[in-house]
């Protein structure tokens, strides 16, 4: 399993550097190249969570860097898929070093030991959704991000290359669309069994912490989102801008509190 942890990171750092490259060159086939960089990358952890058992002390996946590295290979595999009906090959290259980072950092915390989790299933069918929520919630911010540039870049009216197809503004915005749905629906039952863990650990619903209450706060604000793109009372524009902070502020809101409790 340590081969393919340290395999994945090297795939994915690379997939990464040559995103970049397409990008200044520019370069089609590089893109299409670190795309297929990050396909592999995304099944060498896949085979790394696979193997997961053969670990002594096995890692557990209710482990902040476990959660993390779980909704970065998500997100990693989300916009592989994506890629088959938008080019999103740019994105590579923030998405590449970031999964590197993720399982290079979730390596280093094999070596604890990790306090056993009551709750039997529950807990880990809870980080299982909540991460795959936040996994593709990440490409909506991801791709808002990129829509800000882009916008911009139009405005400015610079000049791209001809060898170099970019996605068009409609495509990133119906990307951050299908993963605002999807996301928002998976964080939601990720909520549910977390409420249904906490249930049957503590005997109650809710249990008052800070990290239930900002994360409370961060549903609410995808959820009003959601509501708004629904509705199209939400311009593309606005929509990708708030997107980009919603992200930020779901990420402090699930791991940032959590990781100080």
């Amino acid at each position: 399993m340590t081969w393919f942890l340290q395999a994945s990171a090297a795939v994915y750092l690379a997939s990464g550097l040559g995103a970049l490259l397409g990008l200044l060159l520019p370069s089609a086939r590089l893109l299409r190249g670190a795309t297929s960089g990050l396909a592999l990358g995304a099944v060498l952890q896949g085979l790394v969570f696979a193997t997961l058992h053969e670990r002594s002390p096995v890692p557990s996946l209710t482990d902040l860097p476990q959660i993390i590295a779980f909704m970065v290979w998500i997100s990693a595999i989300g916009l592989v898929v994506l890629n088959f009906r938008f080019r999103l090959g740019g994105l590579v290259a923030v998405m590449g070093p970031v999964a590197f980072l993720a399982v290079f950092v979730s390596g280093l915390n094999w070596g604890g030991n990790s306090p056993p989790i009551s709750g039997g299933s529950l807990p880990h069918i809870h980080i299982l959704l909540s991460s795959s929520g936040l996994g593709l919630l990440g490409i909506c911010g991801l791709v808002g991000f990129f829509y800000l540039l882009e916008h911009r870049r139009l405005k400015r009216k610079r000049p791209v290359s001809r060898r170099f197809q970019w996605p068009s503004l409609e495509a990133l915005d119906q990307v951050g669309i299908v993963c605002l749905v999807i996301g928002f629906t998976l964080l939601s039952l990720g909520l549910l069994t977390g409420a249904a863990w906490v249930r049957d650990s503590q005997g109650q619903l809710w249990t008052g912490s800070s990290h239930a209450m900002w994360t409370l706060v961060a549903w609410l604000i995808y959820a009003g989102l959601l509501g708004l793109r629904i509705l199209g009372r939400q311009g593309a524009r606005q929509a990708a801008a708030t997107a980009v902070g919603g992200f930020l502020f779901l990420l402090f809101a699930v791991l940032g509190v959590g990781a100080f409790q």
